[in-house]
């Protein structure tokens, strides 16, 4: 009965971040179905699309990376901030052609027509969990109708749910599109460490520890383009050909990238106040 499925669905659940990306993809490729695009050129072969749930069981076991991600890992720590901190907040202006949106944007000032002041969801999570921690009520909605429908780029991430089991904090990220390769595991790592930033401010409200536990990453199109079939496939060479030491890395092994990584970006938010221009 599976196999007669017209969209594939797959469900995983392992340790690590990096070991459940490498699986999901994989399957994907093994088991996705064949169809096309928005984004297809005419010699592009048909995607492979599946939907997804993973479930990680602690995001932050080691090792948390994946050496094959299609990214350095300073663009890791940019798009990181990017969602956590909302360092590119001020690039969105759609009047101007800039960013219609970031995630960060969407989360903590989502903006209502008619409502005075736009909506910090994150305090409301955070608030939700501290006042009733088995409450189911705590999310954050990033779609728009009234704006969304009809842009170029609309918002992938749909939904992000929080809920605290025993002293776990669980988050389901609900998104409606996914680049399998080319950016869930950077949005996986970018929202897991927005997991532990809501368990942290949780745990001092409830004055006990609460940390961040299992992740779900749920996917209605995780996808692989045809376009990039060829670099897909000498990933899959370098899985056969490398052991999972080889595959991934500690957070402790590129702490010092990171840090390097850290200060370039601050830099380049300085010469963005000063000059106006868009940096990294």
């Amino acid at each position: 009965m599976a196999d007669s499925l017209t969209l594939p669905v797959i469900h995983i659940a392992e340790e690590t971040l990096p070991l459940g990306w490498e699986r999901a993809v994989v399957e994907t490729w093994e088991r996705g179905a064949r169809v096309a695009t928005q984004y297809d050129r005419p010699e592009d072969p048909h995607s492979r699309d599946a939907s997804l749930f993973l479930a990680i069981r602690d995001p932050f076991a080691e090792p948390r990376l994946h050496r094959a991600f299609p990214a350095g890992i300073e663009e890791l720590e940019v798009y990181r901030q990017e969602v956590v901190d909302g360092i590119h907040d001020h690039w969105i202006d759609p009047a101007a052609g800039k960013w219609e949106y970031t995630y960060h944007e969407r989360i903590t000032a989502y903006a209502v027509p008619g409502l005075e002041h736009p909506v910090d969801q994150l305090d409301y999570i955070v608030r939700a969990l501290i006042e009733a921690p088995h409450t189911r009520r705590a999310q954050a909605v990033l779609w728009k109708p009234w704006e969304d429908a009809g842009i170029h780029d609309p918002a992938c991430l749909q939904r992000l749910w929080f809920r605290i089991y025993g002293d776990e904090l669980v988050l389901n990220a609900n998104m409606r599109s996914n680049d399998a390769f080319k950016a869930a595991f950077m949005n996986m790592y970018a929202f897991t460490d927005l997991q532990r930033i809501v368990a942290e401010r949780v745990s001092e409200g409830l004055g006990r520890l609460i940390r961040a536990g299992q992740y779900n990453h749920i996917v209605d199109s995780f996808h692989i383009y045809g376009s990039y079939f060829d670099e897909f496939e000498g990933f899959l060479k370098t899985l056969q050909a490398r052991s999972v030491e080889e595959r991934t890395w500690t957070m402790e092994a590129v702490q010092p990238v990171i840090v390097e990584a850290r200060e370039r970006i601050a830099h380049s938010m300085d010469e963005e106040r000063r000059t106006g221009r868009k940096g990294l």
